[in-house]
């Protein structure tokens, strides 16, 4: 997916029929590409800003169960959510899907203990502690020692329970990677501006390169909408009637450093509409994340000043030393694309999916959530059978791995000697097998002597967390187009450190530069334009309300500026 393919990809879009084009690069349209390729169809993909640019990068970063799902009765969903939960920790990504430890804490006495219990019991008897340890119950003294920064006063009990976690967007782009190493056309910066029609069904679609402004017309047996909270937009679009509606909740996280909260699992706590996570996240905690409607800019989600004190809020009632402002090194905002319902709670509405072929050739997917995107991909895949003349195979996406899988293991055990060869230290070799999995070898190879840049084995200046090279392979193997891309989703640096991202984006683009072919007026273009977002997301987050945050988010410029309001 390096720039190398690009012009390639471009002209195989306008050049061949496929027989399924999806729209969309977040999880569920990377998930339906590979799963349409892996059975043997010719695929496409199109995303008109980046993989994972939404709602696949901006989520809580777990692959859960859904625990608080019992509670509401959605025991398929649970079920289901736990199978796929096991099927990413133990054959589809073991690279990129870890299991993480949360803390329940119990805080009444006599009924609420044996009352999550039993639900905990549910949820592993469904499938919750087939990899990974059950439920384990602990006194007010083994909760505290498992989580010093709790308050004494702040529980009674605790109940130990297991999920998994996952780099989302790194996830997702892997995903889509997968979906290109089984033949799937799959290009970045490419809009869909309109439909084409052959009487009365849906024949293909009309993109535009957003880098260049190029347009060219696709073929297609069907096309799936997997745009998530943007699906109601490419309805209105393609002509045709819905047949369900999507809102958008937003969901706001802040990032703080490890050593802010003393403990050594997660945290799961009630607060009156829903849960609050305190999730281990490498060397920093996330906390989040809050539910409310967004009617604004589905681009570019603004946290308030509102949201980030309600997350602290909520948290501090329980930690022994509050977190303040001060404390916060990175927030996000994501929207959550979800079925509309009846409830005003955005918290209340399903996180079912639901597929329609809303018009001859053309297949609509929403809702749902991260966890079960393989299960949605394959739902829309089969229905957009009806329109490819019986030429689909039973999905197989259970039983392929993704890149970098194969092999990850043996690797963990040669970390030392890989380390050793490299002139790496073994934790570092860690961190990037739990980041290319196998693929390491490919990361490493560019800066091996004999590609001569050894330099490139030095960690960001201001981003020690990550090396030189990560930069470069983003942009040469994994589709990075934009400073936003490396800095945003490749790593995670605006999220991780306190100058999200700006004190590092000089040396960023420089190394971007090298493989795309930067002049040195396009390196002072993207690092102004990265710093204007960076400006207007700390300027939103301290606005009192959405509509004042949203002004303030939506002044920056986009890194695509050939990219229409008139769809996602």
């Amino acid at each position: 997916m390096g720039p190398a393919r690009r012009e390639d990809a471009w002209q195989r879009l306008g050049g061949q029929t496929f027989d399924l084009l999806v729209i969309g690069g977040g999880v569920v349209g990377a998930g339906v590409a590979l799963d349409a390729a892996t059975r043997g169809l010719r695929v496409a993909l199109v995303e008109a800003r980046d993989l994972a640019s939404g709602t696949s990068s901006r989520s809580s970063k777990l692959f859960h169960g859904g625990l608080r799902y019992l509670e509401q009765l959605e025991f398929g969903l649970v079920r289901e959510a736990l199978a796929e939960r096991e099927l990413m920790l133990t054959t589809i990504a073991p690279h990129l899907v870890k299991p993480v430890s949360f803390l329940y804490p119990l805080t009444r006495r006599v009924w609420e203990r044996p009352y999550t219990a039993a639900g905990l019991l549910m949820y592993d008897t469904m499938g919750g502690a087939r990899s990974v340890p059950g439920q384990k119950h602990l006194t007010r003294a083994g909760a505290l020692r498992m989580m010093p920064a709790l308050k004494r006063n702040a529980l009674i009990g605790g109940i130990r329970y297991y999920d998994a976690q996952a780099d989302d967007a790194r996830h997702t782009m892997t995903v889509a990677r997968t979906a290109a190493h089984y033949g799937a056309v799959v290009r970045t910066s490419t809009q869909v501006v309109d439909f084409l029609r052959e009487a009365d069904r849906v024949s293909g679609v009309r993109v535009r390169d957003v880098e260049d402004g190029r347009e060219t017309e696709v073929q297609a047996s069907a096309v799936v909408n997997c745009t998530g909270v943007w699906t109601d937009e490419l309805q209105r679009l393609s002509g045709s009637r819905g047949q369900f509606r999507v809102r958008s909740s937003k969901g706001v996280h802040i990032v703080v450093p490890r050593d802010r909260i003393v403990g050594e699992s997660g945290l799961i706590l009630r607060t009156e509409k829903s849960v609050l996570f305190v999730i281990p996240w490498r060397n920093h905690w996330i906390v989040g994340t809050t539910d409310t409607d967004w009617n604004l800019d589905l681009a570019h989600p603004a946290a308030t000043k509102h949201d980030i004190d309600y997350i602290l809020e909520h948290v501090n009632t329980v930690l022994a030393t509050p977190l303040t402002h001060e404390d916060i090194e990175g927030v996000y905002a994501g929207l959550r694309p979800l079925l509309a319902g009846e409830s005003e709670e955005s918290s209340k509405l399903s996180r079912e999916h639901a597929v329609a072929r809303v018009a001859p050739g053309l297949v609509a997917i929403a809702g749902g959530k991260y966890t079960t995107y393989r299960v949605m991909a394959a739902d829309a895949v089969d229905a957009a059978a009806v329109d490819l003349s019986g030429r689909a195979q039973p999905s197989i996406t259970d039983k392929v791995p993704l890149i970098g899988a194969d092999g990850y293991h043996a690797l963990v055990n040669q970390a030392d000697h890989l380390a050793a060869e490299h002139g790496l230290h073994p934790y570092r070799v860690r961190h990037l097998l739990d980041r290319y999995g196998s693929l390491v070898h490919e990361v490493l190879a560019l800066a091996s002597p004999e590609g001569g840049r050894p330099e490139l084995l030095r960690p960001l200046e201001s981003a020690p967390d990550y090396l030189g090279v990560e930069v470069v392979y983003a942009v040469s193997h994994e589709g990075a187009l934009h400073l936003e891309d490396v800095l945003s989703r490749r790593t995670r640096i605006s999220i991780e450190y306190p100058h999200r991202g700006v004190d590092c984006a000089r040396q960023v683009a420089e190394l971007m530069a090298g493989v795309l072919g930067w002049s040195a007026e396009v390196v002072e273009e993207e690092i102004a334009v990265y710093q204007a977002r960076v400006e207007a997301e700390r300027d939103s987050q301290t606005q009192p309300n959405d509509e004042a945050a949203d002004a303030r988010r939506s002044a920056a410029p986009e890194a695509r500026a050939r990219l229409t309001e008139a769809v996602g």
